[in-house]
């Protein structure tokens, strides 16, 4: 019993940390119809400029670990927006574009995180508190699983929030379905695209930090890692759809974590399956919207 439980628990954590990752790629496909590739890019240099300034600040305390927060979401926040200012802002509707842009994007900064913090995975530690664990049902979870999943709750809840309750949320979810319209109206659609890829850079960059206390290290591959759970969880979950995504990370997460424990570590694959299964009968998602 106490395994199950520990699976669950470490499932779940997973999961927050696939959410943050993928609910990003959701937002960004889902209102603007962009293939972003370079998003793991935010969620890596999340992580390495929050693991400097917690190095600095005291990687064990928690005034290091909130800091590396803060650092590691403004980090992905500016740089989704230079990117989308910069490079997508001009390729909207031009798909085959933005997969060259975003790909090579992708390499061109993962050679320099190489340059700069070297290809060997940087080990952290955090707050004595998260390298503990807490008996739950007689398992011994790691703390900072709870903590991963308070943060991706609460960016799920803002996300949802923000796109429900706010002026900029309704100018882009109209933005999306009539874009000439709301230009008519004098409505500059193009500064809320780029705060939606704002908010999808703070999700990744705050993933990077969890993640990175999640496994222990963080490297230059590590985005590009998380990448590929992240688009598998957006296409199961459904395309633009933050509530399958929030629902395929966590399905995705346990699958892989009971699969790896009870059938000999083969939890890619099972997730591969997954994945064929969902393509195969019912191609827009869990969550999305049957064509």
């Amino acid at each position: 019993m106490s395994t199950v439980v520990l699976l669950l628990f470490t499932g779940v954590g997973l999961g927050a940390i696939y959410f943050l990752v993928a609910s990003g790629l959701s937002l960004i496909y889902g209102l603007m119809h962009v293939l972003n590739f370079a998003h793991g890019v935010f969620l890596s240099l999340g992580a390495f400029l929050g693991f400097e300034v917690a190095s600095r600040l005291g990687a064990t305390t928690w005034t290091g670990f909130a800091a590396s927060l803060l650092v590691g979401a403004l980090a992905g926040a500016v740089f989704a927006a230079l990117t989308e200012r910069l490079l997508v802002q001009r390729l909207y509707e031009r798909h085959i574009e933005q997969v060259l842009v975003t790909v090579g994007l992708g390499l061109a900064a993962v050679a320099l995180f190489d340059g700069i913090w070297g290809t060997d995975p940087r080990f952290i530690s955090g707050p004595a508190w998260m390298g503990r664990t807490t008996s739950v049902l007689g398992a011994n979870v790691p703390n900072d699983r709870f903590v991963a999943i308070l943060v991706a709750a609460l960016v799920l809840l803002g996300m949802v929030l923000f796109l429900q309750r706010t002026r900029y949320g309704m100018i882009i979810r109209a933005g999306v379905e009539n874009r000439a319209m709301v230009t008519a109206l004098g409505i500059d659609v193009r500064t809320a695209f780029t705060l939606v890829f704002t908010i999808g850079g703070v999700a990744a960059g705050l993933g990077g930090v969890l993640a990175s206390h999640y496994f222990g290290y963080v490297s230059p591959l590590l985005g590009q890692t998380l990448l590929i759970f992240a688009f598998i969880v957006t296409v199961i979950g459904g395309l633009g759809s933050l509530t399958g995504a929030a629902i395929a990370s966590v399905l995705v997460a346990l699958l892989q974590q009971f699969a790896n424990y009870y059938l000999a570590g083969t939890g890619d694959l099972a997730v591969v399956v997954l994945l064929a299964v969902v393509l195969l009968t019912r191609p827009s998602g869990l969550m999305g919207r049957r064509a």
